[in-house]
């Protein structure tokens, strides 16, 4: 089955986040079809969980196609110890890598206690001998950000060592963290945008105004998620309550 041709930046609203998870999932199944040794950038949290929860539901009837299926981690919090419960790692682990039953030679993720330098440089290398990514699944920051790409005057287009934002560091995922992340580890814009195709997931009304600015498709460092519109194939799944 050969994938559709690019299609620009597409809205589709469904009514509350289960159908969300449920059309990103058919959205990620019907790629995997196309291409079974797909190579998947992932993201960790909460938006994506029911994508994940949908995957593994379809995985449990008919295993077959996931067999090739790859998969990347797109960021992490750096300096948090392997295996921590906060880890962007542990959360796809959990979720998405074990559910699937994706052996070791097929996940590839940054390793937050490590070198930052040291691991950003070695994902770039990985991804220069496995990529570009097929897919790559995003969520949306409260103040606009894609991975840990902060809005900024300028970027580092590749896999790098980020400096958090007040925002990040209240993310949800380091509510019980009392130490918390010196930096983040991501990979950069032009990773993201050299992605053949670009989900984009955005629930709840925490996040109405953010997809609001988003929707102006005024393009600028303040809001990085804005640069998804340079790119020819972006979808972006979004509930009701996330609607401005």
């Amino acid at each position: 089955m050969k994938p559709p041709e690019p299609r620009g930046f597409i809205v589709r609203r469904l009514p509350d986040s289960r159908a969300m998870s449920r059309a990103t999932a058919k959205f990620i199944e019907t790629e995997l079809l196309a291409k079974p040794d797909l190579l998947f950038c992932a993201s960790a949290g909460a938006t994506p969980t029911g994508t994940y929860e949908n995957l593994a539901h379809v995985y449990s009837r008919n295993p077959a196609p996931f067999r090739k299926l790859r998969v990347l981690q797109i960021d992490e919090w750096g300096g948090l110890p392997e295996g921590h419960p906060a880890s962007c790692r542990t959360d796809l682990m959990t979720k998405l890598v074990g559910p699937l039953n994706i052996d070791a030679s097929r996940f590839q993720g940054f390793r937050s206690e490590r070198n930052g330098e040291k691991e950003c440089s070695r994902i770039n290398r990985w991804l220069a001998a496995n990529g570009p990514v097929d897919v790559c699944l995003l969520g949306l920051g409260l103040n606009g950000h894609i991975a840990m790409n902060e809005p900024a005057d300028e970027f580092n287009p590749q896999a790098h060592v980020s400096k958090l934002s007040r925002t990040s560091l209240t993310h949800g995922m380091l509510r019980d963290v009392r130490k918390k992340p010196r930096f983040g580890l991501t990979l950069g814009l032009a990773d993201i945008l050299r992605s053949r195709r670009i989900v984009l997931v955005v629930s709840g009304g925490s996040k109405r105004a953010v997809l609001a600015q988003l929707l102006t498709r005024r393009v600028t460092g303040s809001l990085p998620a804005s640069f998804l519109w340079l790119h020819s194939d972006v979808t972006l799944f979004c509930d009701r309550d996330a609607l401005p």
